[in-house]
């Protein structure tokens, strides 16, 4: 019987050798975690900074040509990230293609990375065990937050996102946490009149910065923040928490 991906659907996983990951964070802990087992990565998969592999593309519109010409026995994509159609068409071509589910919390993204490695490779990585003791605990809420991850138009974190729960495990409590969607799109006025603890501004996928993001919140301290350690999920968690815990505390202080 043939193990099922985060969706229920069937796929054949036998020691993968050439794999094309559609997921940034994902490309990173399979290159960490198999060396020398990926193929293909998009042309957003900035970690390992030495990854050298083909390129097809971005996430939500990966060139398909190209990752069908890379002849890979495993595709790795996800819900949120990647099309429906896309991976329709690669499973069409007969491309074995696992499907994560966007997670919305810190052990629902590694507890999916530990089947894929376990069912995949047999194999329990050492920065799994290691994000999962880091992350196990969640501190009492301390702080409020606003966390945009856009602008024109303002887009900010929402509820049953993985970074909410990344921060929520740092004492920190999005003022968007309720809302019914996961990536709202408020206006700049409700915004301000949150009135939140801190602004939180990380560097993807917009790039906030000293000059561009705090000044549309007068009076509100802020904290400029890495994103890949507020919105990956792989190796980086275990950098991302005393990372993140000093960024946020310099800018409160």
């Amino acid at each position: 019987m043939l193990p099922v991906d985060d969706l229920g659907e069937p796929v054949a996983l036998d020691q993968p050798r050439r794999v094309v990951s559609l997921v940034p964070s994902i490309t990173e802990a399979v290159a960490v975690s198999v060396p020398g087992s990926l193929a293909g990565a998009t042309d957003y998969c900035t970690h390992p900074a030495d990854l050298d592999v083909a390129r097809v593309g971005g996430s939500k519109y990966p060139d398909v040509e190209k990752v069908l010409a890379l002849r890979p026995d495993l595709v790795i994509a996800n819900s949120e990230e990647n099309r429906a159609e896309d991976v329709d068409r690669l499973r069409a071509n007969g491309v074995n293609v696992w499907v994560t589910e966007a997670p919305k919390t810190v052990p629902m993204a590694l507890e999916s990375l530990r089947r894929l490695f376990a069912l995949g490779w047999d194999l329990v990585p050492e920065w799994l065990t290691e994000a999962e003791e880091l992350w196990r605990d969640a501190k009492p809420a301390k702080l409020t937050a606003l966390i945009p991850v856009w602008r024109r138009p303002w887009v900010v974190v929402g509820r049953d996102t993985f970074a909410t729960d990344v921060l929520r495990r740092l004492g920190i409590e999005n003022v968007y946490a309720t809302h019914d969607e996961r990536y709202p799109r408020p206006g700049l006025d409700e915004l301000n009149d949150k009135r939140p603890d801190l602004v939180i501004l990380p560097d993807e996928p917009y790039v906030f910065t000293h000059e561009d993001g705090p000044e549309s919140f007068p009076g509100l301290p802020y904290a400029l923040v890495n994103g890949r350690h507020l919105t990956w999920y792989g190796p980086s968690l275990v950098e991302a928490k005393p990372a993140l815990q000093r960024a946020l505390d310099y800018g409160q202080g």
